[in-house]
């Protein structure tokens, strides 16, 4: 797929100065760019999927235990 992207002055700069320290082509340097993004975005995601499950857990767990203390009480 081909693909045309408007850049102003600053990052026009900055991609070049990326594509020769780094020697390799510009489309290169922004397919890397994306993939990057892509996967920090999704990172991010998992990131905030796994705390809300850990935060969960955590509600069970002190649910559970004020639970198990009132059936000691009944008794």
């Amino acid at each position: 797929m081909t693909i045309t992207v408007r850049l102003d002055k600053t990052l026009e700069e900055k991609l070049d100065f990326i594509s020769q320290s780094l020697h390799k082509k510009k489309s290169d340097i922004i397919r890397d760019a994306i993939s990057f993004y892509a996967d920090s975005i999704q990172n991010n995601q998992k990131s905030r999927i796994l705390k809300a499950v850990a935060k969960t857990k955590d509600a069970d767990k002190a649910e559970n235990t004020e639970f198990e203390g009132t059936i000691d009480d009944s008794l």
